[in-house]
């Protein structure tokens, strides 16, 4: 195949996105699709979770990416989802079982405090482990009962009124999206003042979905304020994942090739699509239309420089595993909050690297990696997706390199092996 030659990249919607739009659409009353949304783990998790509160979401189509026969994906399937909503909180009682995914379990309690009676919180050990402690409280604030500082936890509702609180967003940005997501279901308007803030581009994609549904949102200063009132049903088409096609991008970056995403343009809300600005300081080619977004590797990686990826940094992991490859060390900066993800991502791709034989220094908020031959080894992926993602793209370029868990991307995206190895192959 020659370089010139671009190759499609089919990559599934966005999770950030899907899990955004079902909770939204299950707050506003009345039925509204959501169009390819992503069909993974951690979406089904949020989907099931919904529907234990009372939320209907029903399949309509084939997604066209396979997952709907004979893969084990069940009912969420669909090409589009069905969503009818009730346009008010959940009444208890109820058990909501959140898997492993992060979002459900920082999004659906503050959705969840908004309606009526008890309502029971846990998840897998993996999410036991991450921190809830400042959502929690907020909740406490604003005058929720909660048993409990973390996953399992018990929330007993009422409904709340509102006000103005200050939260701490330092850990995760998520904890801001599920109360800004709650927030017109309050009974007055939520002002919250937000001191530290990480993943910025999060919270401005989840403004802006709530403004789809109808919401009414200002903000001035450090501060954000939700206005009463609700949501209204609406449609929605979901974009790629950007943080599933950087793994591409990167692919293309270290092989020469040319990847190309469709519907991943200018216009879009999520914040990732800057990691292909990253690629280009290694000296790959981009180039981004208002519907598609293209990179092309033009040789040996560029190195010898720092990024700050503290917005991007659910991709902070594809740079760091590819970085062997190229002339100079990389230093990625202002990744603290990763440490608190799925596993702590800068130990583990930094013991990665070094089981590979690979020169990495780490800090609390950074890691520098330094080019070299990576060994064979075993990766040990911490049942973390992107961590298995991420080496499985420096595979491409170096022999003897396999995953300890390769089924792991099931969490984002089931058929992750399958379409590299189409386009690498």
């Amino acid at each position: 195949m020659s370089a010139a030659t671009v190759l499609e990249a089919h990559i599934p919607g966005s999770k950030s996105i899907t899990n955004r739009a079902l909770l939204l659409a299950a707050a506003a009353p009345g039925r509204s699709r959501l169009r390819a949304p992503l069909v993974s783990d951690d979406t089904l998790a949020f989907r099931a979770a919904l529907t234990d509160l009372g939320t209907g979401v029903r399949d309509v189509g084939d997604n066209g990416y396979g997952y709907g026969d004979g893969s084990g994906y069940g009912d969420g399937s669909g090409e589009v989802w069905e969503v009818t909503g009730r346009g008010t909180g959940p009444v208890g009682p109820g058990r909501v079982w959140c898997a492993d995914a992060g979002t459900a379990a920082r999004f659906l309690p503050p959705f969840a405090a908004t309606g009526r009676g008890e309502i029971a919180f846990d998840g897998s050990d993996q999410l036991r482990a991450r921190p809830l402690r400042p959502l929690l409280e907020a909740l406490t604030g604003l005058g929720a009962k909660v048993s409990g500082t973390g996953l399992p936890f018990t929330l007993t509702a009422n409904g709340l009124a509102g006000g103005r609180i200050e939260l701490d967003s330092g850990l995760s940005s998520q904890y801001l999206s599920g109360l800004l997501m709650a927030a017109p279901l309050m009974g007055g308007p939520l002002t919250v003042d937000v001191p530290r803030l990480v993943s910025r581009p999060y919270v401005d994609m989840t403004l802006a979905l709530m403004r789809h549904f109808g919401a009414r949102v200002e903000e001035r200063g450090g501060a954000i304020t939700v206005h009463p009132g609700g949501y209204a049903p609406a449609d929605l088409q979901i974009e790629p994942d950007a943080s599933t096609a950087s793994y591409f991008f990167a692919a293309a970056a270290v092989t020469g090739r040319t990847v190309r995403v469709q519907g991943l343009g200018t216009g879009g809300l999520q914040g990732d699509t800057a990691f292909v600005d990253v690629l280009r300081l290694a000296g790959a080619e981009v180039t981004r239309t208002d519907d598609w977004t293209e990179v092309t590797g033009t040789g040996p990686l560029r190195g010898g420089f720092t990024v700050d990826m503290g917005d991007i940094s659910d991709t902070f992991m594809t740079m760091a595993a590819i970085v062997p490859l190229a002339d100079a060390p990389v230093t990625i900066t202002g990744i603290a909050h990763a440490r608190l993800k799925e596993s702590d991502r800068i130990a583990a791709v930094a013991g990665n690297l070094r089981a590979l034989g690979i020169r990495v220094e780490e800090g609390p908020d950074r890691i520098t990696v330094h080019p070299g031959v990576p060994a064979p080894a075993t990766i040990d992926c911490h049942r973390d997706h992107r961590i298995a993602m991420s080496f499985s793209v420096l595979a491409l370029r170096a022999a003897g390199i396999t995953l300890d868990d390769p089924s792991c991307v099931a969490k984002t995206f089931p058929g992750f092996h399958g379409e590299l190895s189409r386009l690498f192959g």
